[in-house]
């Protein structure tokens, strides 16, 4: 099995979207994409939105991924948990599909016998400790989230901690929403080092309205300019390769 690069997109928020896109529909655009949306809800001890609960996990839903509601105290384990269940469920279809395509299209890894499924699981296992990963984490920071955000930051810097164990590469990038011009704005560009959020965190602001849709948007357009980037460089080097022959 070869191993690629696993793309998740990782939504921190604590309530509906109202402004821009259908959230969902742009999950749904994601997975398309091959990109798994994860979405973690952020709630205060005494209030439950419904309707921000049924949205939460309409967008996991169509994004492929996993969907956890917690309270502001639970966020750092929850982040961890998360990022690593969307990661081996991921892969489980990965291995799933090329379990059909060796031995049929009937046949997953439950329907093989228990020594050949532990084999399979290990398989799993190792790959998502080796394959690289890319994160962009989206954090609403809309009014309602400001007594929140030291609470995230916390969470993503034990994120950081916990995924650099790994032995395969990890790359973060990081977006908020609203922004201070537009409904999105970049704080963190690619990089290993997700501790490198101690810089951008103490100017975030909060307030305004709750873009979801087109933060997602945004998130799967800046996917795409890092593939156009890596694959403009390796034709470069080809190109350099074929020149030095």
């Amino acid at each position: 099995m070869r191993k690629g690069t696993l793309k998740q997109i990782l939504l921190i928020t604590d309530g509906c979207s109202n402004h821009g896109e259908d959230p969902v529909a742009m999950a749904a655009l994601a997975r398309e994409q091959g990109i798994t949306v994860n979405v973690i809800g952020v709630l205060n001890e005494d209030t439950i939105d419904e309707s921000g609960l049924r949205e939460i996990e309409g967008i996991a839903m169509s994004g492929g991924g996993v969907s956890q509601v917690v309270y502001a105290k639970q966020l750092s384990q929850t982040v961890q948990m998360v990022t690593r269940k969307a990661m081996t469920q991921t892969l489980q279809g990965v291995v799933n599909k090329e379990l059909k395509q060796i031995l049929g299209s009937d046949v997953t890894m439950e329907d093989l016998p228990p020594e050949k499924r532990s084999e399979v699981i290990e398989v799993v296992d190792e790959l998502g400790e080796t394959v690289e990963l890319e994160v962009l984490i989206l954090i609403d920071t809309s009014g309602s989230m400001k007594t929140k955000l030291p609470t995230v930051k916390e969470a993503l810097f034990d994120l950081s901690l916990s995924l650099n164990a790994r032995i395969g590469d990890n790359h973060f990038a990081v977006f908020v929403f609203p922004g201070k011009r537009g409904n999105v704005e970049k704080v963190l560009d690619w990089t290993p080092k997700l501790e490198a959020l101690s810089t951008v965190f103490p100017k975030l602001t909060s307030g305004g309205l709750t873009p979801t849709g087109p933060a997602l948007r945004e998130a799967l357009t800046y996917f795409k300019k890092k593939r156009s980037l890596r694959s403009l460089i390796s034709s470069d080097e080809q190109s350099f390769e074929e020149s030095s022959m």
